[in-house]
């Protein structure tokens, strides 16, 4: 073969590989690891979009129309098949969104171009997402129909809508910072955002580290070796103040839950309902550190039952959240949390009850504090800073009910 002829060859070569792979070569491929697995998604070279002028309602309608027009469903597909997969609740594909936007576009570098895309993302999704803007901020809301009680929200016609991102800007006031809706119209964002959490992703194993846990019930040592996941603290670390049901009914991660919760089932072997049920109120009051959330954080934060089990210093609604969570794994008993001005504390209903009776809703519940005091408190005594002290009920769990 002469010398043109190789040539010609090499021409016709180039030119089919050039359209053969034409679709695929320009666009761009991100994979990240996301808890258990690994997310993949091909963004067209189309589907970004600049935004690096002035913050205003037009430059917003501008950026999704152009995001609109691309092709950006099988990104959007992606993320879909991915929470569909995994089972995840709102906050944690949330979560999701907010890493494939970071990958997208860095918040660092653009942090208006990055909310943009959150935003689009979700709204994409179904969710009713929305955009407020003024003094150069993005305020990003989704509509939200629990009680949710410590970020800001607007209501329109009766829907409720939390700002999302109220972590970046700090305590500021958006009502004298005077923000102004962006009027965009997706119809596709439909449903109201949920922050229940009812389900933990399956961490991989290896990523868990091991802390030991002990505390002495009736002068016996007990010692536990609880793996717990670092990437918990990550997940609820811009999660708001839910109301009490949701909050008392986040689960364990499922390698801390087999870590811990077998372990506690054999230690109670053998004793009747009410000395394990103490034996799980004395783990939940003396394993952990006592320490206001003011001292610790400098702030008031929940934490999850395994935030607990990972953190050195815990308050009241921590070890009531944790306390719940055991008696409902291990007993499955009806309970009531009882709300003081600065305390909460746990009553748990036995077939019958010890010592002073909390009666609610013609039943008898026998407190137990899961939160050291000045004495030792058995079932059934009531702290004497709280004696006599107005109380609410703000959860009551029936497990006939399933809530």
């Amino acid at each position: 073969m002469n010398s043109s002829a190789v040539k010609l060859s090499f021409k016709l070569l180039l030119i089919l590989f050039l359209i053969v792979s034409s679709g695929r070569a320009l666009a761009n491929n991100f994979s990240f690891e996301f808890y258990s697995g690994t997310f993949n998604f091909e963004l067209d070279p189309g589907s970004e979009i600049d935004f690096s002028g002035p913050l205003s309602s037009t430059a917003v309608q501008s950026f999704y129309h152009k995001l609109d027009q691309s092709k950006y469903q099988p990104l959007l597909n992606s993320l879909l098949a991915y929470k569909e997969k995994h089972q995840l609740n709102d906050w944690i594909y949330y979560q999701l969104i907010r890493k494939t936007a970071q990958l997208i576009s860095p918040k660092a570098e653009n942090y208006h171009r990055y909310t943009l895309y959150k935003w689009f993302l979700l709204s994409k999704s179904g969710y009713d997402a929305r955009l407020s803007i003024g003094n150069n901020r993005i305020i990003f809301y989704v509509r939200n129909d629990e009680n949710i009680n410590d970020i800001p929200f607007f209501s329109i016609e009766g829907n409720k809508y939390m700002c999302l991102n109220y972590h970046d800007y700090g305590k500021i006031d958006f009502e004298k910072d005077k923000v102004y809706p962006v009027n965009v119209d997706i119809p596709e964002a439909k449903n109201a955002f949920s922050y229940k959490v009812t389900r933990m992703p399956d961490f991989k194993p290896e990523s868990y580290n091991e802390k030991e846990i002990q505390f002495s019930y009736r002068s016996r040592p007990y010692h536990f070796q609880v793996k717990l996941n670092p990437e918990v603290e990550n997940i609820f670390k811009n999660y708001p103040g839910v109301d009490f049901e949701s909050y008392f009914n986040i689960p364990l991660s499922r390698e801390t839950y087999h870590s811990l919760i077998p372990m506690l089932k054999k230690n109670i072997e053998g004793m009747n309902q009410k000395k394990g049920v103490d034996y799980l109120m004395r783990f939940t009051r003396y394993a952990f550190l006592y320490q206001t959330d003011e001292n610790n954080f400098g702030k008031e934060k929940r934490l999850s039952p395994e935030q607990t089990l990972f953190s050195k210093y815990s308050d009241c609604d921590d070890r009531a959240a944790l306390f719940f969570y055991l008696v409902k794994e291990i007993y499955n008993l009806p309970m009531i949390a009882l709300l003081y001005p600065t305390h909460i504390s746990m009553a748990v209903q036995f077939d019958k009850a010890q010592g002073k009776s909390i009666i609610y809703k013609g039943q008898k519940y026998s407190v137990c504090e899961p939160t050291p005091q000045d004495r030792d408190l058995r079932i059934g005594q009531i702290a004497a800073n709280l004696e006599g002290l107005n109380y609410e009920v703000v959860y009551q769990y029936n497990p006939s009910e399933g809530k």
